[in-house]
């Protein structure tokens, strides 16, 4: 039996991009990262991202799927996210800032990427 579940998305990040401004939209992020990482470690770890998961009400998530998301912006290879490759990890998953021409040139001024 196939299930048709159909998933709506709403990307905030533009809004928030414009009510905020760079530098504050920057600083969510920064928010966002300190909220899943291990704080020993100042990193988003496995066990840190399942942890919180739970505690922000995504109980289902299974392991596969949290290592998936790991990997997905884990870009120097040592299996957790660091707050600049959690930052790129949010703004590449948001289709609304990339679809954006002027995306890259804010980016570039606070040097994300």
């Amino acid at each position: 039996m196939e299930l048709d579940i159909a998933v709506d998305f709403e990307d905030y990040f533009p809004s928030m991009m414009e009510s905020l401004g760079a530098e504050g939209f920057i600083g969510e992020l920064c928010n966002g990262f300190r909220l899943l990482m291990d704080c020993e470690r100042g990193l988003i770890t496995f066990e840190s991202l399942k942890k919180n998961s739970i505690m922000l009400g995504l109980h289902d998530m299974r392991d596969d799927e949290i290592i998936c998301m790991l990997s997905e912006g884990d870009l120097d290879g040592d299996g957790a996210l660091n707050q600049v490759e959690f930052c790129i990890l949010m703004l590449r998953l948001s289709p609304g800032l990339m679809d954006n021409n002027g995306s890259t040139q804010w980016v570039e001024e606070y040097d994300v990427i």
